[in-house]
């Protein structure tokens, strides 16, 4: 769930400077239908700013939802700087569950490259820990590759989309091979071109009739940048990666590229 983020960003079609008290009581209510449709133990994964942690726990809180960890994806891009406080450079993503307990949760374990000051190369990976900083954004044009979408006059056609690595190790996480993964706020469509390749079903859900044609697209017209498979190494020492991922057990995977 990665809505707008209230900052006065122009959309044809949301209006992003409404009163602080309306925008977050639309996103409660954004939350409890989500609940409403969620099975027991199923997780919700909600993405915001870094000063509005409290607002979007105390949503999840107040809506039923039980906690369970506050990510921070660290952003590769220079901070901007601030005067009077230290710059920013993450996004919170608070991951909670219906019920006490996460009906999936795969522990992936990643090839994490090896600090400077380590002596040994790792024999088997790192789990993953609730601080991302090895998923690079694409909000920042030059760092944003094949993968961003882009207009014929290459322009980018959605300033926050979300990157496959991101979407991959969510996905990958907390749903199975057959499970339906539902994003409410879909922009260009990131969550179903992973939850396909993964053997997830997806609803998705876009008011912008530009952004859905760029799902449909997305979506019937595979791109080689929204392939999962060349990060398939890179969590190659997860117990079972194949049926998490949704491949035959005993499937030899030989692409693979840093996320």
């Amino acid at each position: 769930m990665d809505p707008p983020f209230r900052q006065g960003k122009e959309y044809k079609f949301f209006d992003d400077n409404q009163p602080e008290d309306k925008y977050w009581a639309w996103l409660g209510e954004v939350l409890s239908h989500i609940r409403r449709i969620t099975v027991d133990g199923g997780a919700v994964y909600f993405m915001h700013r870094e000063k509005n942690a409290e607002r979007v726990l105390r949503l999840l809180r107040e809506g039923g939802w039980a906690f369970q960890s506050l990510i921070i994806w660290k952003k590769r891009t220079s901070a901007v700087p601030c005067q009077h406080r230290y710059s920013k450079q993450y996004q919170i993503i608070a991951f909670a569950t219906k019920g006490e307990k996460a009906r999936v949760f795969n522990k992936l374990r990643i090839d994490l490259p090896v600090r400077p000051e380590y002596k040994a190369q790792r024999a088997n990976g790192v789990y993953v820990t609730d601080v991302w900083d090895d998923i690079r954004e694409l909000t920042s044009g030059y760092f944003a590759g094949d993968e961003a979408i882009r207009t014929p006059t290459d322009q980018r056609a959605h300033t926050q989309q979300s990157p496959v690595a991101l979407l991959l190790r969510i996905i990958l996480t907390s749903a199975l091979p057959g499970d339906t993964v539902l994003d409410p706020f879909a922009g260009t469509g990131t969550t179903l071109v992973v939850a396909r390749q993964l053997k997830r079903n997806s609803i998705g859900i876009e008011i912008d009739p530009d952004y859905a044609k760029i799902v449909q697209m997305r979506v019937k017209c595979p791109r080689a940048s929204d392939s999962v498979m060349r990060y398939y190494q890179y969590y190659r020492y997860t117990e079972h990666l194949n049926t998490a991922w949704g491949v035959e057990e005993g499937a030899v995977i030989a692409e693979s590229v840093g996320v």
